[in-house]
């Protein structure tokens, strides 16, 4: 269940920080939702996890009524198709919700991979078949939630090009899998670089299968996670919107400093 006020349903990526530091943080500071990722350091996917230091770690998230997920790299190819790699980003994937259900998250961010400006159809079609596949592996889990992340446009004489950037490319997956086990982490500074735009996301989408909002700001010329009030998204609107429509669930900050998180969270919770 989350708590009631929206000040504590603002939280933070941790990133590659230490889990046990990030949560200590959490902890000392009142944040009640955060997600990490498990690719490097210390909490490295394969060698970091032995049985002692789960149970710490659950114990911790249940004393501090921390509600925990995990955010897998958007550098991993999920539209993989060559072979021997396509079945590496299958064992990444299953892996990571194995570590999530063992840590006991309720959710994992994944995302749709990238193309290389050939072969999008295919990339496509591999994308959303391993994301289906990976959905049916968590339903037999049984706990941790699949969120789609909307990922940034790239200029258009880039090399490389994510899926899933916009309106038009997040709607197949969105279609095609409909478990409640499969839902959407809305970034919005992603969201203000296409022509549809933030609000844009929302009206075709809505609300009901969002689990996530992430927050950072920009200019809406390219990828870049600037402090609140350093670009121009409308904060204001976006959580006038949000929470008119319903949204209970939390907000993950993804940019600055300890300290820029802490006074973001209370410029954000001024705003519902």
């Amino acid at each position: 269940m989350y708590p009631v006020t929206l000040r504590d349903r603002i939280g933070f990526d941790a990133g590659s920080r230490p889990l046990e530091d990030a949560l200590a943080f959490a902890a000392s500071h009142g944040f009640h939702h955060g997600d990490f990722n498990a690719d490097l350091g210390a909490n490295h996917l394969v060698t970091g996890w032995d049985a002692e230091r789960v149970n710490a770690i659950r114990r911790t998230c249940e004393r501090d009524r921390i509600h925990l997920g995990l955010h897998t790299s958007s550098a991993v190819n999920v539209a993989e198709f060559s072979p021997h790699v396509a079945e590496g980003v299958d064992a990444y994937l299953r892996a990571n919700v194995d570590l999530a259900d063992r840590l006991g998250c309720e959710w994992m961010v994944v995302h749709a991979g990238f193309h290389f400006s050939s072969h999008v159809k295919d990339r496509t079609a591999a994308a959303l078949d391993r994301l289906e596949r990976l959905t049916t592996y968590a339903e037999r889990r049984g706990s941790v939630r699949l969120l789609l992340e909307n990922l940034n446009r790239e200029p258009d004489r880039a090399e490389v090009h994510y899926l899933g950037h916009d309106v038009a490319e997040c709607r197949p997956f969105f279609a095609a899998i409909t478990s409640p086990l499969f839902g959407w982490a809305y970034t919005v500074n992603h969201a203000h670089l296409v022509p549809e735009g933030v609000d844009g996301f929302l009206d075709v989408f809505g609300v009901d299968r969002i689990g996530e909002v992430r927050l950072a700001d920009n200019t809406g010329e390219y990828e870049i996670h600037m402090l609140p009030g350093q670009g121009t998204i409308d904060f204001g609107a976006l959580f006038r919107r949000l929470e008119g429509a319903g949204y209970a669930h939390h907000y993950m900050m993804a940019f600055g400093t300890d300290a820029d998180k802490l006074a973001a969270r209370d410029f954000f919770a001024t705003l519902g």
